[in-house]
């Protein structure tokens, strides 16, 4: 089967130095020297909030039984901000007793007032178990008596973790990162690195067991860049699979095949014995079915249907916990019960509906070439299944767990990726997806400014926001006045909101219409005064400053800025000379921009029009995007100059 090959992301180079000298001596768990605590700064990186001092595992094959990870991390406190690194989570598989946690140990160091070492132990009745739904479980705690210039230190043992994906970098600095895997010989584990940065390995033997370590010193934290689908993709890191076992000296491949996983989950009865419920149809869902006839009218009614009148408990995952029927009839339940409910009443009415595995952005990308290991199956990759629906040759991935999301828009939080479609092997209807968006983002600005004689505008900017432009405000708008203000307005310098006004808010047909009445004084210099007419587009200030950039510039869909204004000025004073008529376009056409303005009896009527028609930038395209970038927010933004008219 032919998969899709959704992004072409290009990995840092992965550079390994063969270590021939001993491996490092780590200080003992506990055994912290004053300078740690001492610390004001991390050496290798101004202004980090924490510093990892040291973040170790080790993962164990225990000859018949699981692998076993051992992990300690220890963490230096700098600032304020860094306090939240004492909140830990830990989450494993609790159903079934699968994996475990255990010998949990956490203390803090600080100095005391005569400079010695105080120790501060995390009791154990202060370590919680949350429940996260039918098969996870949270451990969590946090540490007691920390405070900036704390060392914060925990250890513990994860049962059956399985293999796991090693992280050298994190969202702050990392002074030494160690990751080791200690397997018997007839177990083959193969490790691609995907990094940009210098790291060690180094393997030793002894009897018919193995143990390989590879570590990194002085990572630096990952900095969150603007525009991007998943930060974890991009940071420097281990990939880890079972290859192969060697069984009476033969070699046998343990490669599991998405075919393996497909067949596993039709036959789970948490998922594929829930696609074969029964799920009754209520007396007003069958009235508003009645008389209709047309496949996409019945698959628009079905999902308003659900999506009204199921609620959400919070619980993302593929799985139908309590099951499908079950959360029918108390309409409420995961997202993974709703929407194979979804799947089934779409099913009943007659239309070709697949339930869809997918990976949201915040979760990750989904390694479509494998299934992961016999230990770690592919479907633990995705959080999420949805419906999906193809009519006429075109295809519908719906989301009925979420509000306010039309039928015919993919959730945003899946464009641009992968989906695996789950569907008995013998009708050969399983397999990729590639998940791109129906319509574009688009939003249209009218403005009309009113400037009097002392410098200042007073007029009305009506936003009309489009599909995934209409999505991405809608929250913000439903939280109020304030918010969206704190969103959308306080990037617009100097101006002031009298009143915000929003229409079809409930109406996920029509765009959603924002109108702000505002007031600003101009800027000024001797006689002359001046304004940019890009008002409240959300283009005012440029993102992309960065001079470098690791990851691909993530826009998700196509989009449309198009921002119309008509300034009236007061009697006595005209426009300076304009800006040119202009129309920039990027050299592989993706970006347009187009530029005009003219005046008419003391009113100036300005357009301007941005168009994108590329979702995604690579990062090796990026100089060249922010060359363009930096020249088109100049232009957007250039200003009118009025001034008095001479006598």
């Amino acid at each position: 089967m032919k998969k899709i090959i959704v992004f072409n992301f290009l990995l840092g180079l992965s550079v390994c130095a063969f270590a021939q000298k001993k491996e490092a001596e780590l200080p003992a768990f506990g055994k912290v020297e004053k300078a740690e605590l001492q610390m004001k700064e991390c050496p290798f990186e101004e202004n980090a909030e924490a510093m990892v001092l040291i973040d170790e595992a080790q993962l164990d094959y225990v000859l018949g039984s699981s692998f076993d990870m051992k992990k300690r991390v220890r963490i230096k406190i700098l600032s304020e901000k860094g306090l939240d690194r004492a909140n830990v989570h830990l989450s494993f598989i609790s159903a079934r007793n699968e994996e475990e946690i255990r010998n949990l140990e956490a203390q803090t160091y600080n100095l005391d007032d005569n400079g010695n070492i105080v120790i501060t132990k995390l009791e154990k009745n202060l370590i919680y178990d949350k429940k996260l739904n039918k098969r996870e479980t949270e451990r969590s705690f946090t540490f007691p008596a920390v405070k900036v210039g704390s060392v914060i230190e925990f250890r513990y043992k994860h049962v059956n973790a399985g293999l796991v994906d090693w992280y050298f970098q994190r969202s702050v600095p990392v002074q030494y990162s160690r990751f080791k895997i200690d397997m018997p010989e007839e177990i083959e584990v193969s490790v691609t690195p995907h990094t940009n940065r210098p790291y060690d390995k180094k393997r030793e033997e002894s009897g018919r067991r193995y143990k390989d370590s590879y570590s990194m010193t002085n990572v630096p934290s990952f900095h969150d860049e603007p525009f991007i689908i998943n930060e974890d993709f991009y940071m420097d890191r281990l990939e880890t699979k079972i290859t192969a076992l060697v069984i009476d000296g033969r070699r046998k491949s343990r490669t599991v095949s998405w075919l393996d996983v497909i067949k596993f989950l039709m036959e789970d009865e948490d998922f594929g014995a829930q696609i074969k419920k029964n799920i009754p149809r209520t007396a007003d869902l069958d009235a508003k079915l009645k008389d209709i006839s047309m496949p996409y009218e019945k698959m628009k009614t079905i999902y308003k249907y659900v999506q009204d009148n199921m609620q959400w408990n919070d619980y993302t995952g593929i799985w139908a916990f309590d099951g499908v029927k079950s959360a029918w009839k108390d309409k409420k339940g995961t997202s993974g019960e709703i929407n194979l409910i979804l799947v089934n009443l779409l099913k009943d009415a007659g239309l070709k509906v697949f339930p869809i595995l997918m990976s949201t952005h915040a979760n990750g990308l989904v390694n479509s070439f494998d299934a992961g290991t016999v230990d770690r199956p592919g479907f633990r990759q995705f959080n999420k299944v949805m419906a999906l629906v193809e009519l006429d040759g075109k295809p519908y991935v719906l989301d009925a767990s979420q509000k306010g999301i039309p039928v015919h828009l993919t959730p945003a939080e899946v464009l641009q990726t992968e989906g695996l479609v789950i569907e008995k092997l013998e009708t050969g209807e399983w397999g990729w997806r590639s998940v791109r968006p129906q319509a574009p983002s688009k939003n249209l600005i009218l403005i009309n400014g009113l400037i009097d004689a002392d410098g200042k505008m007073t007029g009305q900017a009506t936003i009309s926001s489009y599909d995934y432009a209409r999505l991405s405000r809608l929250p913000v708008a439903k939280k109020g006045k304030d918010k969206f203000i704190e969103t959308y307005v306080s990037g617009n310098q100097g101006m002031l909101v009298d009143d915000v006004l929003f229409e079809n808010l409930d109406s996920d047909s029509l765009p959603l219409v924002q109108k702000i009445l505002f007031n600003k004084s101009l800027n000024n210099t001797g006689e002359y005064s001046y304004f940019s007419s890009n008002i409240l587009s959300g283009l005012e200030k440029n993102p992309f400053v960065a001079d470098h950039r690791f990851s691909d510039v993530f826009f998700g869909t196509n989009q449309t800025y198009t921002i119309l204004g008509n300034f009236t000025l007061p009697e006595g004073f005209e426009f300076d000379a304009l800006p040119k008529n202009i129309k920039m376009i990027m050299p592989d056409t993706s970006i347009v921009m187009t530029r005009a303005a003219q005046v008419t009896n003391g009113i100036l009527s300005t357009k301007i029009q941005v168009e994108f028609k590329k979702p995604i930038y690579a990062a090796a395209e990026y100089e060249d995007f922010q060359e363009f970038y930096k020249r088109l927010f100049e232009l957007i933004n250039e200003q009118y100059v009025v001034r008095k008219k001479k006598a």
